[in-house]
């Protein structure tokens, strides 16, 4: 099932799949799709859908005891009836809720609610907000890793680069995740990139020069939740299962935090 939703210009809007709680489409004013969604994307389990915004939790990648990008973009969510009061003043917002399963506390026995909320301004802009509860009876604390893994739509990864990331540190992932220093201005991709930046900035700035189009991507810290680490991900995959799809690019912002009661 999916929901749709559209501001009062019906013009600007986006679309979620309650499962795995995911973003699937956002279109600006004029129509433009600005998310990338695979022609082999897969609607139902056990594969995530390819594209959109995922949400990846209770962990990033395999570093882990649970599955790849963690459970809950594999999992079936439900509309939360009774939300938090909004973040944003738009009247174009959709509340989803996750809780545990059986079968995910066989791997990762902790209890917890998760809501994500996803708005749009007035102006079109895609707000995504989360919040995550620790629902242990013992009130026990438990670390997990968040992530949107954002695949935005670009002409050709050629033609972006991404501003804000220079003289940050990053992990290079092709290189034995080796210790390395940012020395441009701006990424830009011309072969394969497979990085973790240390300490993002809370704004990023894409730049798509063929479609003249920038993105800009604000973060803020969850609320209530003691931060760890704050990273940011850039990754150019190959094979993401169509002819040219490859040109088209994905990356991360996410937090690896202790949630307490």
């Amino acid at each position: 099932m999916c929901i749709n939703a559209f501001n009062t210009s019906r013009f600007l809007c986006y679309q979620v799949y309650l499962y795995g709680g995911q973003v699937t489409s956002w279109k600006n004013n004029s129509g433009e799709q600005q998310l990338f969604l695979s022609k082999k994307a897969s609607f139902k389990p056990p594969k995530a859908i390819r594209g959109g915004i995922q949400i990846c939790f209770p962990q990033l990648g395999n570093h882990g005891v649970v599955e790849q990008h963690g459970f809950a973009r594999n999992r079936l969510w439900s509309v939360d009836e009774s939300p938090p009061l909004p973040d944003t003043t738009s009247d174009c917002h959709i509340d989803l809720i996750l809780k545990q399963s059986e079968e995910d506390m066989k791997t990762w026995p902790h209890s917890y609610e998760l809501r994500l909320q996803v708005a749009l301004s007035p102006r079109g802009d895609l707000i995504l907000t989360s919040r995550i509860k620790n629902k242990n009876a013992d009130g026990k604390p438990f670390q997990f890793t968040f992530a949107y893994h954002t695949y935005f739509s670009v002409s050709d990864i050629s033609e972006v680069r991404v501003e804000g990331l220079d003289t940050l540190d990053y992990h290079d992932n092709l290189q034995s995740k080796i210790r390395c220093t940012e020395q441009g201005d701006a990424v830009v991709f011309e072969s394969e990139v497979d990085r973790i930046y240390l300490s993002a900035p809370p704004k990023i700035v894409t730049i798509d020069h063929e479609k003249k189009r920038t993105f800009v991507l604000r973060k803020k810290e969850l609320p209530d939740v003691g931060e760890l680490a704050s990273f940011f991900f850039l990754n150019l995959a190959y094979s993401i299962l169509w002819k040219h799809e490859w040109l088209l690019w994905h990356l991360i912002l996410f937090t690896s935090m202790v949630c307490r009661r």
